[in-house]
């Protein structure tokens, strides 16, 4: 059984908006009526013009088809958690509180159908496709001893990526590969881009983000999670944990997120920004 959790966002006011509507087997109720959001507490600057280079919405439907093939290839294993699973109702509660958050990083966020699954895998890993499909493995989860409030800041963490269009921004950085010219003779009326989908989804999952972009996902993954009422001090938490782990065989999050003093340093010294944030979403 498919259990996405799959709701599309709207920017219509509150009294206007209809319930939200489910186009799978989980609906993220109740998050239509969230708050807008407040402004930014943390400091991540700009979004880089770059981006532009490249077709957000070919990015998101990229996204979207390596999303199904991930899916598709974790029901042959049988690897897929049904809906029932409490792992997966856990995540489930989880995004159900970050969500809300999401659009005021990316207006485009209001338009994503969301979506959320659970794969049982040793693996410890997590990912967030551009278009906001999410991927756990349930290796993350009890290799690491996750709390929900550290759920939540890798939640946010990789959400955070989609949202600032680091995947968008790498590629348009290597537009002198293969996939670049391609894609750029597409913008010019020179060729089709029937195929380039395939080709970027099988980059969006290897993607080695910057510095600079790991920064910023730290930071907006930490405010995203602190208004859904999740413990800010668990980012610090979360990343000492990882910097016990050895980054062998399996630990792909580490692969593509590695850690450091300085990534724990730089969110201790933020943690004051969205506490407050955070005591006003506990008290609701």
């Amino acid at each position: 059984m498919c259990f996405l959790c799959d709701v599309k966002t709207s920017s219509a006011p509150t009294s206007q908006r209809g319930p939200w509507q489910a186009r799978r087997a989980f609906v993220l109720a109740g998050m239509a009526t969230a708050a807008a959001p407040a402004m930014a507490q943390v400091d991540v600057g700009k979004a880089s013009s770059l981006r532009k280079l490249v077709p957000a919405d070919q990015i998101e439907q990229a996204g979207s088809q390596q999303f199904v093939q991930t899916v598709q290839e974790a029901k042959q294993q049988n690897a897929l958690l049904p809906a029932s699973h409490p792992q997966v109702q856990r995540l489930h509660g989880i995004a159900k509180r970050i969500i809300p958050h999401a659009a005021a990083w990316n207006p485009r966020a209001r338009d994503w159908r969301w979506e959320v699954v659970l794969i049982n895998s040793d693996q410890t890993n997590a990912f967030c496709l551009p278009g906001g499909k999410i991927a756990f493995y349930t290796g993350i989860l009890s290799q690491l001893k996750l709390s929900d409030d550290e759920a939540a800041m890798i939640m946010g963490h990789e959400m955070a990526h989609a949202l600032r269009e680091h995947a968008r921004e790498r590629l348009a950085k290597s537009s002198a590969t293969n996939l670049g010219l391609r894609l750029g003779a597409e913008l010019l009326g020179l060729g089709n881009l029937g195929g380039v989908a395939a080709d970027l989804g099988s980059q969006l999952l290897t993607l080695r983000f910057s510095r600079e972009d790991e920064s910023e996902a730290d930071l907006v993954g930490l405010e995203l999670a602190a208004r859904g009422a999740y413990q800010p001090r668990a980012s610090v938490s979360l990343w000492q944990k990882m910097a016990t782990q050895t980054g062998g065989p399996g630990i792909g999050f580490l692969s593509t997120h590695p850690t450091g003093p300085n990534r724990i340093k730089e969110l201790q010294a933020n943690l004051p920004k969205v506490q407050g944030l955070y005591e006003r979403a506990r008290r609701g």
